[in-house]
């Protein structure tokens, strides 16, 4: 069955860097677009950037744009976010996504806390 788990959270400084990596199987990872979403507390998951499945078209959020860089490797089934310049507003869970067939799939998510 379709499996994604996402690794690389922890705890950052304000302006430091994180690379999350979401290691995909059960699916053709090559055929599918993939997205990362985050959730902080109290608030709605929302979307962070989206990547189409060659890897060659890339859109993010307005929140993160320029400061984070979605890419995937499809002979790894993986896909990454490097995050840089991190602030205290980016602390939330971090999910990976993806849409197969009109059904929803998510990762169980990983921790990001930016806090001096």
């Amino acid at each position: 069955q379709v499996q994604l788990v996402e690794s690389g959270g922890g705890l950052v400084q304000p302006g430091g860097s994180l690379t999350l990596s979401c290691a995909a199987s059960g699916f053709t990872f090559s055929s599918y677009a993939m997205s990362w979403y985050r959730q902080a507390p109290g608030k709605e998951r929302e979307l962070v950037a989206r990547i189409s499945s060659s890897g060659r078209l890339t859109t993010y959020a307005h929140s993160m744009k320029g400061r984070v860089i979605i890419s995937r490797d499809n002979t790894k089934n993986t896909m990454y976010l490097q995050m840089n310049s991190l602030k205290p507003e980016d602390t939330a869970v971090y999910y990976c996504n993806t849409d197969i067939d009109y059904n929803n799939y998510w990762g169980q998510g990983t921790q990001v806390t930016v806090s001096s």
